[in-house]
């Protein structure tokens, strides 16, 4: 007899490690547990989400014939671990394997590698996730031999494997990326649709009343879950996007605003990270919504590059690096996170808004995360590991092999240009130009010096200072140090004082 242990981001019925069971006759393990649950602290909404999903997909699994042992979590053992799970069911029902379909952190891998198959005492074999378009091995292949791994050519392969967006060999429209016709900002039209609502059921109440009573110290509140809990739920998600946002997604993927928390995006990213839907089936209904005119090429290219280019050149990064790949510290930045990160409170409209769609919500878009709240630790030199951990802390979509590479390496350039060419750091005034947040902020977008300044303008142009060994020559930087080499020593000096300033009272912004 053999057992598969199915992990909470894969809940599909085509996961790889059911491949190798026979119904009626092995076992599936299905686990809450608390070492998972709490090895950080989790949004109160992602603990729910997949708790949920878990349990769903459990009956699922039931209904389809399978046997499945289910692990409820239990608040009188909150360090009981997926090992143990599995220890107590192999003492009542012997297997002579353990099937692992590959997960999604270096932590849990290689206590399956190194440690499980002692204290189990059977063989483990891990598959392949198959849900993936690029295996490790295939990426490790790509990136092998090249100075500089970049996502742009490895999304054309990626375009050639699947064809999604192929004529023969070449790209529809004559061009592989339309990235330069996605960055407008919004200015209200068209209205952004509401986000569709979920009628929740017992399993979902049960769940919820579980998290609230047991994880209520953990970040963030139950009150808008609105999150697919089950594949049906998820695929009327893509249905909605494809239908009523997809074609404002280019244009505005990058833009923000004060009273919209969701903007055009897809608010699917849950649902694939934990495997109610595929990577190939999104794609293929976005590139059908191309196909039937209902949106255009700029938009379904734009989304489609974000799952097979960036989503799996991400993940490639991440298996190809890891472990190091953690504990780099490009800029040595010593400073810690802001108090501010994790109550939200703060006098930054911007920084208020992302957290406020935070914690509301487990969720914010990739600007917000990028340019607002990573853009804003970039520049006061947080410490890479603590950034790290907040991201995966308080996003529902957030697993290690995801918000690793793009917060160490997109947010923070940790890696000292392993991922990125060059750090995204920017003043305020990109957040002016993409949003309308400054209208609602106490301090001043426009100077950088005075008291009332916008923290980030000074903390720009700090960072730029601090850091000219590291990127003067960096082409694509050159003109940034050739203006801050054209100020004034009184300028510089006025800019130094406000970044001292700001820098000593992070905690009061």
């Amino acid at each position: 007899m053999k057992v598969a242990l199915i992990l909470g981001d894969q809940l599909t019925t085509d996961v790889s490690s059911l491949q190798h069971l026979e119904k009626h006759r092995d076992w599936i393990v299905m686990a809450e547990v608390g070492t998972e649950a709490r090895y950080v602290a989790h949004h109160q909404q992602k603990i729910a989400l997949i708790f949920s999903a878990m349990r769903h997909f459990a009956a699922v699994l039931r209904n389809n014939g399978w046997q499945v042992h289910y692990h409820h979590y239990d608040p009188t053992r909150p360090q009981l671990g997926l090992h143990d799970v599995l220890l107590a069911f192999l003492a009542h029902t012997p297997a002579s394997q353990l099937i692992v379909t590959e997960c999604g952190e270096h932590r849990l891998h290689q206590q399956m590698i190194e440690a499980w198959p002692v204290q189990l005492g059977i063989p483990i074999t891990i598959a392949d996730d198959s849900r993936f378009i690029c295996t490790k091995a295939e990426f490790a292949q790509w990136a092998q031999g090249r100075k500089q791994l970049r996502m742009e050519y490895f999304y054309r392969d990626m375009r050639r494997k699947t064809g999604l967006l192929m004529e023969a060999d070449q790209p529809v429209g004559g061009q592989w990326n339309f990235d330069s016709s996605n960055r407008e900002p919004y200015r209200g039209d068209p209205v952004v649709p509401i986000q569709m609502p979920f009628t929740r059921d017992d399993i979902d109440n049960e769940v919820l009343s579980l998290v609230a009573r047991e994880f209520a110290s953990h970040p963030g509140t139950l009150t808008h879950f609105n999150w697919p809990t089950t594949r049906e739920q998820a695929l009327q998600a893509l249905d909605s996007f494809i239908n009523t946002r997809l074609r404002w997604y280019g244009d505005y993927q990058d833009a923000m605003q004060q009273s919209q928390h969701f903007m055009f995006h897809s608010l699917i990213s849950t649902s694939l990270n934990c495997g109610l839907l595929t990577a190939v089936e999104v794609c293929q209904a976005a590139q059908q919504a191309w196909q039937d005119n209902k949106a255009p090429l700029n938009a379904v290219e734009g989304f489609i590059r974000q799952i097979i280019g960036w989503r799996e050149f991400i993940r490639g990064i991440y298996w190809l690096t890891m472990p190091g790949y953690a504990a780099k510290n490009f800029l040595n930045n010593s400073r810690d996170l802001p108090d501010f990160y994790w109550t939200g409170e703060t006098r930054m409209a911007c920084m208020k808004a992302c957290f406020k769609n935070t914690f509301d919500h487990a969720y914010a878009h990739h600007i917000q995360r990028l340019m607002v709240t990573g853009n804003f630790a970039l520049l006061a030199g947080i410490t890479p590991s603590q950034v790290c951990d907040w991201y995966l802390a308080v996003y529902a979509d957030a697993y290690d092999w995801v918000e690793l590479p793009n917060t160490l390496g997109m947010v923070m350039h940790a890696d000292g240009g392993f991922l990125a060419s060059k750090p995204y750091a920017a003043s305020g005034s990109y957040i002016h130009k993409m949003s309308d947040y400054c209208r609602h902020c106490e301090y001043q977008v426009k100077t950088a010096t005075d008291h009332n300044s916008c923290p980030f303008n000074s903390l720009y142009w700090d960072f730029v200072s601090r850091h000219a060994d590291q990127f003067r020559k960096n082409p694509r930087m050159a003109m940034i140090y050739r203006s801050y080499e054209r100020m004034s020593d009184d300028k510089k000096q006025a800019l130094q004082a406000r970044s001292a300033y700001v820098l000593e009272h992070l905690n009061e912004l």
